[in-house]
């Protein structure tokens, strides 16, 4: 067994008496809905469910119907501010959160003291993962604003773990606090991190003179791009670990251990997973290779919960036994499917498109603009592509279409390759856009 577990006897249990743990607890977590949430009362009876013996065992849980995100939204629109789904009294909420809206309107997600001790426990168990635990002394921008991260320094506080939080928006703040408090971790999106390196090395600093030697990326697919990792650690001489969570169920789901082999699930005993056929919407298992989008219930949330409440996060699970101890499934996120591409009846994430581009380093960096000739889903090729060159790049003369060629051959899809100049294409600070509708009809 390798590296630091927050709760070993969770972490290492063996998955059968997992799955019996699950299954006894879920049928309270229905009985739950069925008392206290008007939104799940009517979804379940218009499946002809009106009791938790109609529901069945957390084996038949397929057979119940999905929620998704623009069920939420509408429950809001006609019952505001928190819907008809909301499942706790105004005497019993202590916070409300919302989301970006970066899909639609912002959805508001509250949340009682025992929610709050819930995603402060998934969180530690992901985080400690990730080489954040007590010991360390880690600096990060998540402020106390209006989004679920923010609830991230509970879990920092609770564990003891010494933080410096710096705000958004000023990053000399965020290299001074680095030095001065002599922080040994980062917890940033992937944007950030390179976008960090970018600006330490244009004023002549060297990010290994940080002294960082953990870092936690979160809030965006990328971290586990090989290409993408091997910036960050390169640079800063560090080990960059990743973490997933989503905010209508809880701050991190899964984080990654130093085997660097997936994320581990760390919502057991608070959340059960499925893996679904985004299409289908069929269940599929959690073997080894399998790719699918995530599916998520609560098995204790009293604010909020949610019953098989797709994520539309996509991924690829590696089900292997793992070093570090934790026995629970591990995936890593390609993309999501509600950024997905559809380019002449092929399924295109933009994360992928990005994975392939990135392989031709070192004549590109890690910034790439896909600018679609029309607005939607439903593409034409060639598909417009922007590659930013790395800094003082000599590209050879074929090095667009060996791209093109690229994608084409993995990815089945039709690009025109444009290689732009380096820095000419925009920077994050917080997530990066892959896709730019602007120059769309």
């Amino acid at each position: 067994m390798t590296g630091y577990l927050h709760n070993p006897a969770v972490e290492t249990r063996d998955p059968a008496e997992q799955a019996l743990r699950d299954a006894a607890r879920y049928p309270e977590q229905i009985a739950y809905l069925l008392a206290k949430s008007d939104f799940y009362r009517a979804k379940l009876a218009d499946a002809g469910i009106s009791t938790v013996a109609d529901a069945g065992g957390l084996d038949n849980i397929a057979n119940l119907p999905f929620t998704e995100k623009d069920e939420l939204r509408k429950s809001q629109a006609d019952h505001p501010p928190l819907g008809s789904h909301v499942a706790a009294s105004w005497d019993e909420i202590v916070r409300v959160y919302s989301t970006s809206g970066t899909s639609g309107d912002p959805c508001y997600i509250a949340i009682t003291p025992a929610d709050l001790d819930v995603w402060t426990e998934i969180s530690a168990r992901s985080y400690a993962a990730c080489g954040i635990h007590r010991g360390r002394r880690v600096v990060h921008n998540y402020g106390a604003g209006p989004f679920v991260a923010a609830a991230a320094t509970d879990m920092l506080t609770r564990n003891r773990i010494a933080h410096i939080p710096v705000g958004t928006g000023n990053t000399e703040r965020y290299v001074a606090g680095i030095r001065k408090m002599g922080a040994t971790a980062i917890m940033a999106t992937p944007s950030f991190a390179l976008y960090l390196i970018d600006w330490l090395e244009e004023r002549g600093i060297a990010p290994r003179s940080l002294g960082i030697a953990r870092m936690a990326v979160a809030g965006e697919p990328g971290g586990g791009d090989p290409v993408i990792r091997n910036r960050i650690e390169t640079a800063f001489g560090c080990t960059a670990s990743e973490a997933m969570g989503i905010g209508d169920v809880s701050i991190t789901l899964w984080g990654e251990c130093e085997d660097q082999g997936g994320m581990h699930f760390s919502g057991r005993d608070f959340v059960h997973v499925e893996l679904i056929d985004p299409e289908s919407g069929a269940a599929l298992p959690f073997e080894d290779g399998a790719e699918g989008e995530l599916v998520y219930t609560a098995l204790r949330r009293e604010a909020m919960p949610l019953l098989r409440f797709r994520s539309r996060d996509h991924v690829v699970v590696n089900a292997r036994p793992c070093a570090c101890g934790r026995t629970s499934v591990r995936v890593r996120c390609i993309g999501r499917t509600d950024d997905m591409l559809i380019v002449r009846g092929v399924n295109l994430f933009p994360s992928a498109l990005r994975a392939v581009v990135n392989r031709f380093a070192p004549h590109v960096g890690e910034v790439v603009m896909i600018r679609p000739k029309r607005r939607g889903v439903m593409q034409e090729p060639p598909l417009p592509v922007s590659v930013e060159l790395a800094a003082g790049a000599d590209p050879p003369p074929d090095l667009a279409e060996r791209i093109r060629a690229a994608i084409r051959s993995e990815l089945i899809v039709a690009t025109e390759i444009e290689l732009v100049p380096h820095q000419s294409l925009p920077r994050s600070e917080y997530k990066s856009r892959l896709v730019d509708f602007g120059a769309a009809g």
